[in-house]
C-alpha cells in the first residue's frame, strides 16, 4: 500500500522560493546600480560640457570684471548651478605677490544639496 505521491513536498517548495529570491534580488540590485551609474555619466557630460562654457565665459572678461559670483545655468539646465571663487595667486617666500594672476576656481553641481559636483581650476594672467 505505497500511498501515491503527487505534487512538492513543502522543502521543495521552500527551496525553489528561496532560489527565485536571491536571483530576483541580485536582478533588481544590479538594475539599481546602472541607473545610478547612468545618472552620473549623464551629470559629468552635462556638467562638464557647462564648465567649459562658463570658463569660455570668464575668460573674456576683463581683468575688473573677473570677481566671485554664483549663478544657475537657466532653464535649459534646471537644477545646475555654479559657483565662482576668484582669487589672486600668492607665492610662498616671496614678498610682493602677482595680482595679475588669478586663481579661477569653477564648481558646478546638480541639486540644491549638491548631489553631484565638478570642479574646474584655472589660472588666468588679468593685466589691469
Amino acid at each position: 500500500m505505497n500511498p501515491r505521491q503527487d505534487g512538492f513536498t513543502l522543502l521543495e517548495v521552500i527551496a525553489a522560493l528561496s532560489i527565485i529570491a536571491i536571483a530576483l534580488t541580485t536582478l533588481l540590485v544590479s538594475q539599481s546600480q546602472s541607473l545610478s551609474l547612468a545618472g552620473e555619466a549623464k551629470f559629468s557630460t552635462t556638467a562638464t560640457l557647462l564648465a567649459q562654457h562658463k570658463m569660455a565665459e570668464l575668460e573674456t572678461k576683463t581683468a575688473e570684471d573677473l570677481i566671485s559670483d554664483s549663478g544657475d545655468f537657466g532653464e535649459d539646465f534646471p537644477n545646475y548651478f555654479w559657483e565662482v571663487q576668484v582669487n589672486p595667486v600668492s607665492f610662498p617666500g616671496v614678498e610682493q605677490n602677482a595680482d595679475d594672476l588669478k586663481q579661477i576656481d569653477l564648481n558646478v553641481f546638480f541639486g540644491e544639496d549638491k548631489q553631484f559636483q565638478c570642479h574646474v581650476r584655472l589660472y588666468r594672467f588679468a593685466p589691469p
